[in-house]
């Protein structure tokens, strides 16, 4: 009796095991969070058909931007802090080599956040890497 016992509480045991492993991998996984990083934009001063530190010829109608570290081709969501506008820009330049500047935006992108000519408190966040 004692050993149906025994073996009728280790039955249950491994089965109370074995199904909380079975939920605890069925539930998903979150995502992991972008990368932010706040800091200030600038606007991109180019010359008329410059070409970028990646080689690409600079378009002042693209949402392109150009950032010290990240590579090229890595798409970044730029938010405007003041006013919650964000374009999505591809980095193909280096810069801004400016102290306390994160990111210098093509007119373009810096229109599409309400930003202007001038600088502006940015949050960028890294929502694509190049392949």
């Amino acid at each position: 009796m004692r050993k149906i016992i025994c073996a009728t509480a280790v039955a249950c045991f491994f089965s109370l095991a074995a199904d909380t492993s079975i939920a605890q991998t069925a539930t998903p996984k979150a995502q992991p969070k972008a990368p932010t990083l706040s800091g200030v934009a600038s606007v991109y001063s180019y010359k008329s058909h410059a070409r970028s530190a990646s080689g690409e010829i600079i378009n002042a109608a693209s949402m392109v931007a150009a950032h010290r570290t990240l590579r090229f081709g890595t798409q970044v969501r730029v938010t405007n802090r003041r006013n919650g506008r964000s374009v999505v820009v591809r980095i193909i330049d280096r810069g801004p080599f400016i102290r306390g500047r994160v990111i210098d935006l093509s007119p373009a992108a810096a229109r599409e956040i309400g930003m202007g000519w001038g600088i502006a408190p940015v949050t960028l966040a890294v929502i694509g890497n190049p392949a």
